[in-house]
């Protein structure tokens, strides 16, 4: 797609909602895929738009940190956004600020810890750029434009989680956030279903609901089955060392593994930058209560006895540098480990993980330890709604039009179907991929152009389009290998030296005294032969060096390498 047709079909888009008798909704992310949570509400002049998250790259998404979305069309409509609504502080939710914010440059909108999240992470990227934050809590009620956003306190893995009551001219949008009914929440903050039920009575336009776990049968369990889980983990392993590791933002389940160390008079070493930034926020606002004295420094985790120490890291889902990983590859500065540790994984593998979580545990067990990691011994519960409580929300709010978010495509359809179980129409049921406008009118709603809704990759600052020329170049780099040709000519184009060959992952060792041979006789034919010529050029010479050893290459290997032929020119004499 052009450039041209690209502004064409964004100008148009933003036309198509000029009125305040039309409502559109699209995300820039999290419909089918897992992260990069971006949602947006237009009416007339305003938008509002709902969480800036991150998605981490698959496997072939060679040296990229994470992907965050393409918000060109925000950038171009920015002066009619009201506001940025977070839910709550995971990554996939807000990972994507630091880049965002500062291009809108809007007021953002967040509770207290997700806006202290918020701020780390602007510290920490754009450390410049001074956010308009607002802070809101559970019932807060806050006008946007044409907007007026209800905060609804949910609960979810991490503190502080809210859904929003948006409503509109055309009716009230309810967006869940991520939630599950915990009726035994860690911190007494119960999902507010009264709030949900109330606005179920008074009628809801659009549903946005959580599908992450649309299926899993049944309920999800409360997180204070965990704690049950660690005491007893604690009580049958008295004499090891126990490291734990868990998400950094899990901070109920921080909560709960610092409780029962203290109970079993055992010190805490936080192990990971996420996680120790975390833990120090969250204490210092009060979100997680334990004393200075529980915690010990890292440097002193090794020397410190072993029945007296619980180590909570990050690494539960094998990330390359997270503590875990290191120290199941014996790089850690200050835990080595060994016989006298248990290793504790408190968490389930996000998909697409499970080869680097194995990894991890098979390495841990060479290092000899015991390592606990089955879904049977309770070790994790999620923080998302299963079947049945989906089933209980759509119950409660009664939509008249429903749109599954935040999963990937065969979850969205599955919720999709879970709505007309529970007695929502059909017609009024939209499985929508990013980038899908959904254009609801007094009388109706229908599926109704597209705004560009792309992956950005970020590799320490964002780059560009996910399938741009530069993760194509590291694809062909990873399969087929490089070969440098470098030669050094004069202005005549006469080698003032020997062509110099050089190839990481593309020849063999038993081939590559033969082949490097060649293809330097090759290079020097080439070269003389352009020499002869009168309307010679560096570019000519480069491209007839390539194909000359790409032709080289071939009667060695199928494969075909990256060729790289690199031309000095130097004054006579030189």
């Amino acid at each position: 797609m052009t450039r041209s047709n690209a502004r064409a079909r964004r100008r148009k888009a933003s036309q198509a909602g000029s009125g305040k008798d039309t409502l559109r909704f699209f995300a820039l992310g999290g419909l089918g895929e897992i992260g990069k949570n971006m949602y947006v509400l237009e009416c007339g002049d305003d938008i509002v738009v709902v969480d800036s998250g991150l998605m981490f790259p698959d496997e072939e998404m060679l040296g990229i940190d994470f992907v965050i979305p393409d918000i060109s069309y925000l950038e171009e409509n920015k002066h009619r956004i009201r506001g940025l609504v977070l839910t709550h502080g995971h990554e996939d939710h807000i990972g994507a600020l630091p880049f965002v914010l500062p291009k809108l440059d809007v007021p953002l909108y967040g509770t207290c810890l997700t806006l202290g999240m918020a701020q780390g992470k602007l510290a920490e990227v754009a450390p410049a750029y001074r956010a308009k934050l607002n802070e809101v809590k559970a019932g807060d009620v806050v006008e946007l434009g044409a907007f007026s956003v209800r905060f609804i306190a949910v609960c979810h893995s991490i503190p502080d989680g809210v859904a929003l009551a948006i409503r509109t001219p055309l009716g009230t949008v309810v967006h869940t956030g991520d939630f599950k009914f915990d009726a035994t929440p860690i911190d007494d903050r119960p999902t507010d279903y009264s709030a949900f039920a109330e606005l179920g009575r008074e009628g809801v336009l659009l549903l946005l609901s959580d599908s992450t776990n649309v299926e899993r049968g049944g309920f999800t369990p409360s997180e204070r089955m965990v704690g049950r889980t660690l005491e007893q983990i604690f009580r049958l392993h008295r004499s090891k060392r126990i490291i734990m590791a868990a998400f950094a933002s899990n901070l109920h389940r921080v909560q709960q593994m610092c409780d029962v160390s203290a109970m079993f008079n055992r010190k805490v070493v936080l192990m990971g930058r996420s996680m120790v930034n975390n833990v120090e926020l969250a204490r210092r606002l009060g979100y997680i209560k334990a004393d200075d004295d529980l915690f010990l420094p890292q440097h002193e985790a090794d020397s410190f006895p072993a029945n007296r120490t619980a180590v909570l890291t990050t690494g539960s889902q094998g990330e390359p540098f997270s503590g875990l990983v290191l120290m199941s590859k014996g790089e850690h500065r200050f835990l080595n480990l060994g016989s006298k540790d248990l290793v504790v994984i408190n968490a389930t593998p996000i998909p697409g993980n499970e080869k680097l979580v194995s990894r991890t545990i098979n390495r841990l067990f060479v290092c000899g330890c015991e390592v606990l990691y089955e879904q049977d011994r309770q070790l994790h519960v999620s923080g998302h709604a299963s079947r049945e409580e989906l089933k209980m929300m759509l119950s409660l709010v009664k939509p008249q039009y429903f749109v599954p978010v935040h999963g990937e495509y065969r979850m969205l359809v599955r919720h999709a179907q879970l709505a007309e179980e529970v007695g929502v129409n059909g017609k009024n049921v939209f499985v929508l991929q990013s980038g899908d406008v959904l254009e609801i009118t007094r009388d109706k709603a229908q599926a109704k152009g597209t705004v560009p809704a792309g992956g950005i990759l970020v590799d320490g600052m964002a780059l560009g389009e996910v399938e741009g020329s530069l993760l194509r170049e590291r694809r062909e780099l990873s399969e087929e290998g490089v070969v440098v040709v470098s030669l050094v000519v004069d202005r005549k184009f006469r080698l003032r030296g020997k062509p110099l060959v050089e190839s990481r992952g593309a020849v063999h060792v038993k081939e590559s005294a033969t082949l490097t041979k060649e293809m330097g006789d090759a290079v020097v034919q080439v070269v003389e032969g352009v020499s002869r010529r009168r309307d010679r050029s560096e570019k000519e010479l480069a491209e007839a060096v390539g194909s000359r050893v790409r032709s080289v290459l071939r009667g060695y290997s199928r494969s075909s390498p990256t060729i790289l032929p690199m031309v000095t020119i130097v004054e006579e004499g030189a």
